[in-house]
């Protein structure tokens, strides 16, 4: 466990010299005997290890002593662990794995799975990886240094597929991230049906950028991504951006729209009035029409019943149409709306123009706007565009991506502190952090994971490791012995020259 590869980095880690622990016909998995919760994270387990061990993996309940070469899951634990903190201890005869909260089992699991030969990502019937399926002897205790540890997935540039993005949930759970922000509107696609106002879905979801046809999620499909993403104690975070952004909802409803000329584009599209191209903050809602705020209330009220979580986020970002006045007026009756259908709200920095509620979220992505949120008492999100924009190049030479927060290498990825991000922002002031991807260059998950890898585990580490117990050296060290576990899932990703593949 000494020389461990695990990523993010563990709080604490206490290797030991005694043998190994190994994975045998006889291992059992064992769950606390009122299951609940702790059941399925051992159904997970099982389900992991059994197409590459070939082993039975039974799943038990039971309290009393494990028998020998188990793997016992615990709940219980100091409080001070969290919900997602535990205490993970392997030794030659057994695995105890305890956490007060069945998600701290979870985390948990993505250790004891990175400390395993890669070969446990293994399909059914591929070549055996391993001689043994072991795990160093050793104590870990660990818990994340922030809340909110997330990536976003714009859907709306280009579709994905519910399982396209059931396998980005994947990456986010094997990180130990909580939290998934799934961009579904712009000017370029509506990704969501909606009942209330069903060419949301019928014309707004017909089109991509660059053309092509689009595409939406049912109620049936946005509820299996929830409770898929659920199974994995990840937090799925719906956006609608407005007042910006909106050119498809436009396109269904033209009564609200009040944008400024479209600008030109090359490529046809199947209905007057919808946008291929990646130009911004031409569209707009109107600020002023009661319309617009029933077209709101409708999108929110459905949006909010189909969505567990807590939050939903209601974009404001890039708005060039609106004065400053018009779109604080605009941000506040939104805020409004979102709460009276029992949500969080958070928006990109911007709405810090407007008089924000004190649960309100900003997410910052540039910064020059930023501290109108923390001024008002409010939490940040951060996700600065020059370290946490998964969608910029890492280098002039690579194929995707954009530039124009710059380019993007594993190490400004990952070396930076969110607490010292920028000045009058503390950790107080930081409810956490999030890698955006934004797909105006991205039509394939292949392409996606190609922007992601190494990048997203970087920005999960930035997260959950604190400051102090982090380094690039280490960093760099452990994410080489990820590719092959990589290789194993069948996932694309970018080999830095900064690291020794």
């Amino acid at each position: 466990m000494a020389q461990h590869r695990v990523v993010p980095q563990p709080d604490v880690v206490e290797p030991s010299d005694a043998p190994p622990f190994t994975i045998t016909a006889q291992t059992a998995i064992v769950l606390p005997a009122d299951g609940g919760e702790a059941a399925r994270v051992g159904e997970w387990l099982a389900a992991l290890l059994r197409p590459s061990t070939a082993f039975p993996l039974p799943v038990t309940p039971g309290d009393g002593p494990a028998p020998a070469g188990a793997i016992v899951l615990r709940l219980g634990g100091p409080a001070s662990l969290g919900d997602e903190g535990y205490e993970l201890r392997v030794a030659a005869d057994s695995v105890l794995l305890r956490a007060p909260r069945a998600a701290g089992l979870f985390r948990g699991l993505q250790t004891l799975r990175q400390l395993l030969p890669p070969g446990v990502e293994a399909e059914q019937g591929a070549m055996r990886m391993a001689a043994a399926w072991t795990a160093p002897a050793g104590r870990v205790v660990d818990r994340p240094r922030f809340a909110w540890r997330g990536g976003m997935l714009d859907v709306s540039r280009h579709f994905f597929t519910v399982k396209e993005v059931k396998q980005y949930v994947d990456l986010l759970a094997l990180y130990k991230m909580n939290t998934m922000h799934l961009h579904l509107s712009d000017d370029q696609g509506w990704r969501i049906q909606i009942d209330s106002r069903p060419r949301l879905a019928q014309v707004g979801g017909r089109t991509q950028v660059g053309g092509g046809e689009g595409g939406y999620y049912t109620k049936q499909d946005y509820a299996e991504i929830v409770r898929y993403a659920a199974e994995r104690f990840i937090t799925v975070v719906p956006e609608i951006d407005m007042p910006g952004h909106t050119n498809a909802a436009i396109a269904a409803y033209p009564e609200i729209g009040c944008s400024r000329p479209m600008p030109a584009q090359t490529v046809p599209v199947p209905e007057p009035g919808l946008y291929t191209g990646i130009q911004v903050g031409w569209s707009t809602l109107c600020h002023d029409k009661e319309a617009t705020y029933r077209f709101v209330d409708d999108v929110v009220r459905e949006l909010a019943a189909m969505t567990p979580g807590p939050y939903l986020h209601i974009g404001g970002d890039e708005v060039a149409a609106l004065t400053r006045d018009q779109y604080a007026t605009f941000v506040e009756r939104v805020q409004d709306i979102v709460v009276r259908h029992g949500k969080i709200p958070i928006g990109w920095e911007e709405i810090g123009k407007g008089k924000l509620r004190p649960q309100t979220i900003a997410q910052q992505w540039q910064s020059d706007t930023a501290m109108l949120a923390v001024r008002q008492g409010n939490k940040l999100v951060l996700s600065p565009a020059s370290k946490a924009y998964v969608d910029m190049k890492y280098t002039p030479a690579t194929e995707l991506g954009l530039r124009w927060a710059g380019f993007v290498e594993l190490r400004t990825a990952y070396d930076w502190d969110p607490a010292a991000l920028f000045p009058g922002v503390t950790e107080q002031s930081v409810l956490g952090v999030e890698a955006p991807l934004w797909t105006e260059s991205v039509s394939t998950i292949s392409g996606a994971q190609y922007l992601l890898l190494p990048r997203l585990p970087a920005l999960a580490e930035v997260g959950w490791t604190a400051q102090g117990k982090r380094d690039w050296e280490g960093f760099r060290a452990r994410i080489a012995g990820q590719a092959t576990r990589w290789r194993m899932l069948g996932l694309n990703y970018y080999p830095s020259p900064q690291v020794a593949w």
